[in-house]
């Protein structure tokens, strides 16, 4: 099963790098936190790894267009953070 899916790339995500070290990963909806401690410290030789996950929800969007209102969803993922020791950093750019 592929855990793992890209890093979130935002402002606020590098924010909360810069402050407090964690990385922010997005994930399969079916991984656990076991499975991406343990690819953490596989991949990336990590110590002293935690990890934190939310399941952040699809939302409903909407537009006009010539044939009328179009409405959908987008789709619901998992985010992970992944926050490593002190003094210790991931490379989760070099598999893109």
């Amino acid at each position: 099963m592929e855990i793992m899916i890209k890093p979130i790339v935002t402002e606020k995500a590098t924010q909360l790098t810069e402050r407090r070290n964690p990385y922010t990963i997005r994930a399969s909806t079916d991984a656990n936190k076991h499975q991406a401690h343990s690819l953490a410290e596989q991949l990336h030789g990590a110590k002293d790894v935690s990890v934190n996950t939310a399941i952040v929800r699809g939302k409903n969007k909407s537009r006009w267009t010539k044939s009328g209102l179009l409405r959908g969803k987008t789709a619901a993922y998992k985010k992970a953070y992944i926050t490593v020791g002190e003094g210790q950093t991931i490379d989760i750019f070099s598999n893109i």
